[in-house]
C-alpha cells in the first residue's frame, strides 16, 4: 500500500512507496576509490588555493603547513562579495549581479580522513569554523542568506573527493528556505508555537522516526521524507539562527553529528550524501520565534526522474519509520 503524506511545514506532498519498499541491502554501494594526485586542499598544497580566510594552525604561519582546518574563498566561486548591489529590471525579469560570497571549509588537511574519522573535539572545529564564518558574513547587510552544505562523493556533486564542505551567502534568501518560514509564520500565527518545536515534541512522545537522541539535539527520520534515509538533527530548545548557539552548545552537537554520520555509513556502506544547515536569514529577519534551525542529511540512493520534476512530488521508496527502526539498531 502507497501513501500520501504531506510535510507540515512546507505543505510539499511525498508518495511513500510501500510497494517499493527498499531496505539498505536494497541499494547498491557506490565505489569510490581516494587519490592523492596534485590535491589541492591536502597539507603542503596551501599555494594552490586562494589566501586563508581562517585557520586552526599552532605556531606556524598563514598559508604554510601545519594547519588543522582552513577556510578558503573558492576558486571558482558562484558568486563574489566584490560585485556592487546593482538590482535591476529587464521588462518583467529580475537581475542583479551576483554578489555573494563562497567560501570552501577544509575540514582536515589528511586527505585518507572522512569526516567520520575526526574526532570529537576536530568536529566541534568545523562546527565552529561554521558559526564564525556566518556571524563575520552577516555583517555584509548586503547579504540574506549564509548556507551551509556538505557533498561528499561524487553522486552528490563533491568535484574535490578530499573532505570539505562550503559555504555561499546570497543577497535573497533561498526559496526552499522562504518555503520553511512561510510555513513557520502560518503556524506560529495560528498556535503562537514553533511548528519544529511541536515536530520534536510529537516525535519524542511517539518515538517511531526518532533515530537517535542526546541531551539536548534529536535526529529524526521526517515524517513526509523525499529520500531514504533523509535525516534531520535539531537543537531540543528553541533557536532561530545557528551562529547564536554558544560554544558548550555545539560541543555537544559534535557528537551527535557524527553519530549519525557514522550510522548511516555502517547503515548504508558509506553512501554519496549531501547535508545541509537551514537556518534563519542573517539581516531583516523579525520572527525569530517561529523558525528553529536545524541540519537536514540526504543520502543519495534514488534517482529524482521525469515524475518528480514534472509534478513537485517525491516517490520515497523506504518508509521513515522503518529507516529509523533500523539506523536506531546499529551499533558504532
Amino acid at each position: 500500500m502507497s501513501e500520501l503524506r504531506k510535510d507540515p511545514i512546507v505543505s510539499r506532498w511525498v508518495i511513500i512507496s510501500h510497494e517499493r519498499g527498499k531496505r539498505p541491502s536494497d541499494f547498491p554501494p557506490i565505489e569510490e576509490k581516494k587519490k592523492n594526485k596534485h590535491c589541492p586542499f591536502c597539507e603542503g598544497s596551501e599555494s594552490i588555493t586562494p589566501p586563508e580566510i581562517l585557520a586552526h594552525r599552532a605556531g606556524s604561519q598563514r598559508d604554510e603547513p601545519g594547519w588543522s582546518l582552513r577556510v578558503v574563498p573558492n576558486k571558482y566561486p558562484a558568486l563574489r562579495v566584490e560585485e556592487p548591489m546593482d538590482a535591476q529590471g529587464e521588462g518583467l525579469y529580475d537581475i542583479m549581479p551576483g554578489i555573494g560570497a563562497h567560501e570552501v571549509i577544509i575540514e582536515t588537511p589528511r586527505h585518507d580522513q572522512e569526516i567520520t574519522d575526526l574526532s570529537d573535539e576536530h568536529f566541534y572545529n568545523v562546527l565552529s569554523a561554521y558559526r564564525d564564518r556566518i556571524l563575520d558574513l552577516k555583517k555584509d547587510m548586503r547579504l540574506r542568506y549564509i548556507l551551509i552544505f556538505k557533498n561528499r562523493g561524487s553522486a552528490a556533486g563533491a568535484t574535490v573527493e578530499h573532505t570539505h564542505s562550503q559555504l555561499i551567502a546570497t543577497p535573497v534568501v533561498p526559496k526552499a528556505v522562504s518555503e520553511e518560514i512561510e510555513g513557520s509564520i502560518q503556524h506560529y500565527r495560528l498556535k503562537e508555537r514553533c511548528i519544529y518545536c511541536d515536530i520534536i515534541h510529537q516525535e519524542l512522545r511517539d518515538r517511531k522516526r526518532v533515530v537517535f537522541e542526546s541531551d539536548h539535539f534529536v535526529a529524526i527520520e521526517p515524517f513526509a521524507a523525499r529520500f531514504p534515509f533523509e535525516t534531520w538533527i535539531l537543537p531540543k530548545r528553541h533557536q532561530s539562527h545557528f551562529e547564536n548557539e554558544s560554544s558548550g552548545s555545539l560541543k555537544s552537537l559534535s557528537p551527535t553529528f557524527l553519530e549519525v554520520l557514522r550510522r548511516l555509513d555502517a547503515a548504508l556502506d558509506r553512501p554519496p550524501y549531501n547535508y545541509f544547515l537551514h537556518t534563519a536569514p542573517v539581516n531583516k529577519f523579525d520572527q525569530p520565534e517561529s523558525y528553529h534551525w536545524h541540519l537536514e542529511i540526504v543520502p543519495k540512493l534514488t534517482k529524482v526522474a521525469g515524475f518528480e520534476w514534472g509534478s513537485g512530488f517525491f516517490i520515497n521508496p523506504t518508509p521513515p519509520e522503518e529507516a529509523a527502526e533500523y539506523l536506531r539498531q546499529i551499533r558504532i
